[in-house]
């Protein structure tokens, strides 16, 4: 490509609005695949809403991040990894995404400021349960409401938690904080679950879960820390409020994929379809984190994924580069 100098780089000031690859997501997995491809010499730009928009940069303790004994808050975290992109040369900036051009040569990045092009992208926007719509949510968001039960279960050791949700997470998290909480009650807004049979059957057989039928959580009371929620039941209105010690929340997860629709295969639920090497149905087009991941939704894995698609994404860029090195003497 014109304007190409050794490597990959592109000659020309630093403001120019050209990249070897662009990074959309600056959490765990954008900031990590950052700084591999920083350090291999490639110009990197990471576009991110900030380091409070993700779920990682809501949370106030984390304490199960390998050589980081914690807690360390969220957003602590995320900084100190996306300092260690920029010290490799990577540049962050804070703006929205509102459209990509994936399949045009060089791939196209509309943000709410300017547009940007790269020889290849990497999707690391991660996803975010439903947040907010219940009064007292935010406001004790990390002390004691929470999304996360592998994440936070360790710090309510003998005592009483509630569950929100009646879905495949809200059992799975639920069953999970048994092994540290005294009691589990979910609290359902139907008179039946819509999590899978075995699941149900492991719920129901024990003896920590409790159930609250046809209810929902209408507000989150706290001193300091979260105490009591109220509830409402849905046909009778009648209101009742249950001391707890905390309240872990499933009402939807969904992965931030809307502005990506029409360019690249997704599930049913818009998570990024990856093969084993985070590549997408795109050719130069990588997914890492919570993105294309519905399973583990960890910063370990995220922070593993963002690696493997920038390794993966190097050695697609060298390929190319090796084919277009190649080709004058083929034609010769």
């Amino acid at each position: 490509m014109e304007g190409l100098v050794s490597g990959f780089g592109y000659a020309g000031s630093q403001s120019d609005n050209n990249y070897d690859v662009i990074i959309i997501g600056g959490g765990p997995a954008g900031a990590s695949a950052a700084i591999y491809t920083a350090r291999a010499d490639l110009r990197t730009l990471v576009i991110d809403k900030g380091l409070t928009a993700g779920a990682l940069g809501l949370t106030a303790k984390i304490s199960n991040y390998p050589g980081v004994p914690g807690p360390i808050n969220g957003a602590e975290l995320i900084e100190t990894m996306r300092a260690q992109a920029e010290s490799f040369g990577a540049t962050f900036i804070t703006d929205k995404v509102v459209g990509v051009d994936l399949t045009s040569e060089p791939k196209m990045v509309m943000a709410g400021t300017n547009s940007y092009t790269a020889q290849a992208v990497i999707l690391a926007t991660g996803s975010m349960g439903r947040t907010g719509a219940i009064p007292g949510e935010v406001e004790f968001l990390g002390r004691g409401v929470s999304y996360c039960a592998t994440c936070d279960g360790f710090f309510f050791r003998g005592k009483k938690v509630v569950v929100v949700g009646g879905g495949d997470s809200a059992l799975e998290e639920g069953i999970f904080l048994t092994r540290f909480a005294d009691s589990v009650t979910i609290i359902h807004r139907r008179d039946e679950l819509r999590a899978g049979a075995t699941l149900q059957k492991r719920a129901f057989a024990n003896e920590k879960i409790n159930f609250i039928w046809d209810t929902i959580v209408t507000e989150i009371h706290g001193n300091g820390t979260v105490n009591a929620v109220t509830t409402m039941h849905v046909h009778s209105g009648q209101q009742n409020r249950i001391e707890t010690d905390g309240v872990f929340i499933y009402i939807g997860h969904y992965p931030n994929s809307k502005f990506l629709e029409g360019q690249i295969a997704m599930d049913e639920h818009g998570y990024i379809i990856t093969d084993e090497y985070m590549r997408t149905s795109v050719p130069g087009v990588f997914a890492a984190g919570e993105i294309q991941d519905p399973i583990y939704r960890q910063i370990a894995t995220s922070v593993g994924q963002g690696c493997a698609a920038a390794i993966q994404l190097e050695r697609w860029l060298s390929e190319r580069e090796d084919v277009r090195t190649a080709a004058p003497e083929k034609a010769g």
